[in-house]
């Protein structure tokens, strides 16, 4: 039914990656202080902090497009309450899609690291951790959706 618990996890797993797209992923500064990289969903963006100009912009749109897809699946996962098992596999799907994101941004952030300050590492901020906030909610949505699968079923034996 759509008033259980796990609709509002799956909710909760689109609004996680509506943030990963909507807030910046990481950031590092160069050691003197002079260049600050930014990663989001969409570009990486290198900013030169004096003039505050940008000095280099490379697209990174898959991140976004992976966060997207990621929501579309949760939304479609919450429409389909009156098939758990379909939802699950959704779910499944999901839990992938996010795990190949974050494998895609932790690449991306090191290869850039390497090339700006390769000593220290950068800072991931509130976009990626949206998504292990979406991990976990979706986590929980599949518990909760097998947990009722197998209340439908304990019932159907008994009768």
């Amino acid at each position: 039914m759509i008033q259980r618990i796990q609709t509002v996890f799956l909710f909760l797993v689109a609004v996680a990656m509506i943030l990963v797209i909507s807030f910046p992923i990481w950031q590092q500064v160069n050691p003197s202080q002079t260049q600050l990289m930014t990663l989001t969903a969409w570009n990486l963006t290198t900013l030169d902090v004096a003039s505050n100009e940008t000095v280099d912009t490379s697209s990174k749109i898959f991140i976004a497009i992976l966060a997207i897809v990621a929501a579309g699946i949760a939304i479609f996962s919450l429409m389909q309450y009156k098939n758990r098992t379909k939802q699950m596999f959704l779910n499944m799907v999901n839990s992938f899609v996010m795990v190949v994101n974050v494998g895609l941004i932790v690449w991306t952030t090191h290869t850039a690291n390497a090339l700006i300050n390769p000593e220290v590492n950068g800072a991931f901020v509130p976009g990626f951790w949206a998504i292990f906030a979406g991990m976990i909610c979706n986590l929980l949505a599949n518990r909760f959706i097998r947990k009722d699968e197998m209340l439908v079923r304990s019932v159907d034996r008994i009768r």
